[in-house]
């Protein structure tokens, strides 16, 4: 596997451990609709979260956050409505991102809730 790859993979890992340690239920990862993939889906009591991770080894370029473009927020929201329609899921829902910057052996997880909404 590409070291890149094995980066975004050990950011998932650490962010559906994070969510799991904040009282979040993971139900999917990397669950795919069509050419879509959201990373993680979760709930918190009502509350379905939508949440797409970026991690990064290093912000020179920008805090990974950054990176989640407007292309990529219209097809998460996509494979929301996929995934809502699929298991006929009436609730509210969240589109958060979760931001992973990976330094040697330390890393630092910035939880952003409520990143973007779907326009109307």
């Amino acid at each position: 596997m590409a070291e890149h790859n094995q980066t975004g993979v050990d950011g998932e890992a650490l962010a559906s451990a994070y969510l799991s340690q904040n009282g979040y239920e993971v139900l999917e990862k990397n669950w795919r609709f069509q050419h879509a993939e959201i990373d993680i889906i979760a709930q918190k009591a009502d509350t379905l979260v939508i949440a797409e991770v970026k991690t990064r080894k290093s912000s020179f370029f920008g805090e990974p956050e950054e990176f989640v473009n407007r292309q990529k927020q219209k097809h998460l929201i996509k494979a929301a409505n996929a995934y809502i329609e699929k298991n006929d899921l009436d609730m509210e829902v969240r589109f958060d991102i979760i931001s992973v910057l990976v330094t040697g052996d330390k890393h630092r997880v910035n939880h952003i809730e409520d990143a973007f909404h779907p326009i109307a």
